[in-house]
């Protein structure tokens, strides 16, 4: 049984106050350990401990941004879509951005949600389609 002190005894505190795993961690910078040779999170491990259950469907944000860390006061229960958000990746980027990359702003009926699952800017839709047009009736003039 995992308990308050297995935590504790594989920890290093930095500066920042991250509680850093010092055991093994895996390819993405987590810590994990073993609880009856099934290996698990040990942020999630912590949270639990400390803070108490996880929810179903939920998972755990490092607010520190540090992967390894597993100070309970630095995670944060989520919903997974959150926390995709909160991350660096293009589409949490993406997310963010509230106009397009001429200014127009993404609110209200400018914006167009793709098919896709993108977005678009109905400002930039319309010139790009003013310009095809343009186009197409010169060369049938």
């Amino acid at each position: 049984m995992i308990g308050p002190e297995t935590i504790k005894s594989r920890i290093r505190v930095s500066e920042a106050g991250c509680w850093e795993w010092t055991g093994y961690l895996d390819r993405d910078g987590y810590g994990v350990l073993n609880d009856s040779h099934r290996p698990k999170h040990a942020h999630r491990v912590s949270y639990q401990l400390f803070v108490g259950p996880i929810p179903l469907h939920m998972t755990i944000d490092h607010l520190c941004r540090n992967r390894p860390c597993v100070n309970p006061a630095h995670l944060e229960v989520v919903s997974r879509g959150e926390n995709t958000l909160r991350g660096m990746s293009f589409s949490a980027i993406n997310a963010r951005k509230t106009a397009c990359i001429h200014g127009h702003p993404f609110v209200g009926y400018n914006v167009y949600f793709r098919p896709s699952g993108g977005r678009s800017c109905r400002t930039c839709l319309k010139l790009r389609q003013r310009g095809y047009s343009k186009a197409r009736k010169g060369l049938t003039a």
